[in-house]
Parts: C-alpha cells; sequence; structure tokens
C-alpha cells in the first residue's frame, strides 16, 4: 500500500467517527448557516499561501504551534495571499480545531488542507469556514474529482486541484480547473524535486493560475518556481520552523512579485 493510500484509509476512519457524531444533514444544515465565502483572487501580483503545519510523514514533528491564530495573524500581517491549515490528525497532527482557531483570527482567504474523498468532507469544510478546499487528482477517480469539483463550486468555494505529472495536469485542464497546484513531492516515496515544477508548469493551461507546492526552503526555491511561472508558492515548513513567519512571508512575496515584473520587461 502506498502512503498515499494510507493516509486515505485513515482519513476515511476518522471521517466515519465525525459522520456519526453529526450526521450529514446536519453538517449540510451548518454550511448553508455558515459565514460567506471570502473571495479569493485567482489572478493578482505573485502571493504565498502560509501554512500552518505541525507535522509531516516524511519529516516527523516540524514545530510546536500553540495557538495557530495567532501564528496566522502573523502570516496575514506579512500579507499573504492566503492561509492554509492541515486538518488531517494522523500523519500532520492538523485538526479542524486548528482551522477554526485560524478562521476566528483572520480575514484573508483559509484554505482546508486534507485529503478530501468524500462528499461530507466538503460541507463539512464549509461549515467551519472554509474558502478554497484541496483536490489532490492521485486521490480520486476522474469521475469523483469532476463531482467534487463541482460541489465546491457549487458551495462557493475554490478548488485547489493538485497534480504530480502531465497526465494529472491534462485532467486537470479538461476539468476546467482554474486553480491548480504543481506538487514536487513524490507521493510514492515523499521526495522532492523543485526541478519538476518547470517542465509542469509549461504544460499548464493557459489562463489558470499556477501554484508551486513542496521544497521551499528559502529566497532561492521561490526565485526559482516564480522564473518559472508559479503564482503562488505554498510555503508550510520552512514558515513554521524558520523563527520569523511575517517577516519571511514578506520576503517571499517580494522576491515573486520582482522575479515576475523580471519576466514580464
Amino acid at each position: 500500500m502506498t502512503v498515499l493510500a494510507e493516509i486515505i484509509s485513515g482519513v476515511r476512519e476518522d471521517l466515519q467517527a465525525r459522520r456519526r457524531d453529526l450526521p450529514l444533514p446536519e453538517i449540510i444544515a451548518r454550511a448553508e448557516a455558515a459565514e460567506p465565502v471570502r473571495p479569493f483572487a485567482l489572478h493578482a501580483d505573485f502571493g504565498v499561501i502560509a501554512e500552518v503545519k505541525r507535522k509531516s510523514p516524511s519529516r516527523g514533528d516540524l514545530a510546536h504551534i500553540p495557538d495557530p491564530g495567532t501564528l496566522a495573524g502573523l502570516y496575514a500581517a506579512g500579507g499573504a495571499h492566503a492561509i492554509s491549515v492541515l486538518t488531517e490528525s494522523r500523519r500532520f497532527s492538523g485538526s479542524l480545531d486548528d482551522f477554526d482557531a485560524v478562521r476566528a483570527a483572520v480575514d484573508v482567504p483559509v484554505l482546508r488542507k486534507d485529503f478530501m474523498v468524500d462528499e461530507y468532507q466538503f460541507h463539512e469544510a464549509r461549515a467551519h469556514g472554509a474558502d478554497i478546499v484541496l483536490l489532490i487528482v492521485a486521490a480520486l477517480d476522474p469521475v469523483q474529482l469532476g463531482e467534487f469539483h463541482a460541489l465546491a463550486k457549487e458551495l462557493g468555494m475554490t478548488a485547489l486541484v493538485e497534480t504530480h505529472s502531465r497526465e494529472e495536469l491534462e485532467i486537470a485542464a479538461d476539468l476546467g480547473a482554474e486553480l491548480i497546484g504543481v506538487n514536487t513531492r513524490n507521493l510514492k516515496d515523499l521526495s522532492v524535486d523543485t526541478d519538476r515544477f518547470a517542465p509542469l508548469a509549461d504544460l499548464a493551461p493557459q489562463g489558470c493560475t499556477l501554484v508551486a507546492e513542496s521544497g521551499v526552503a528559502g529566497a532561492a526555491e521561490v526565485t526559482k518556481y516564480a522564473d518559472a511561472g508559479a503564482d503562488l508558492v505554498l510555503v508550510g515548513e520552512a514558515l513554521v520552523t524558520g523563527g520569523r513567519p511575517q517577516a519571511a512571508v514578506e520576503e517571499y512575496t517580494a522576491i515573486g512579485r520582482e522575479r515576475r515584473r523580471l519576466s514580464a520587461s
């Protein structure tokens, strides 16, 4: 069984417990009563999606985050385009409690970063105030992907469609995805190769907003991704371990915008 399959198996088990506590009709009602979705700007200057990330399957524990809301506030003060919150518990030590703390602390759009494999999770995300959800092409068959993409849109949320290969990019393009992530992490062995981004970015459908995911350790990777065509970078580990979350978001945003300006001149 692959790492991805193991994670999804755990996600489904945990979901069943939440579904027993709060059945689908009730979570749908809560989603309908939730505050309106905050608009996510697809076509804007280069930006950072800053992540609240406690742990990763490849690196283990990353940072003690006693107050996710405070961290998110620093990200927002640094100009984060959006904030991503891990809610998967077994491999990432995330939770919907973390999400709620972030949602209460900031006004920028918030991404529920999880392995979305069931309709329930989308209504659940909206009930907690999510503006963006993650759809991993490798985790879903094409029919599920299409249904979930449509459901996210129906609920007013933006879907970040994550790809890892040419074939997955073609699926995202056929879906009409406007926000596409290229993740440079290999899902089989969890290794990262930032050189994978540029060739895939060249294949992205024209007009989409492109997100570079994984591998940002500092300014060098931000520069590399921006030069290769990234509109946004999703950064977690470097921000939670670097000790300067607000300044780092400011720095990465400025670097990316300057690189984009130079490439356009």
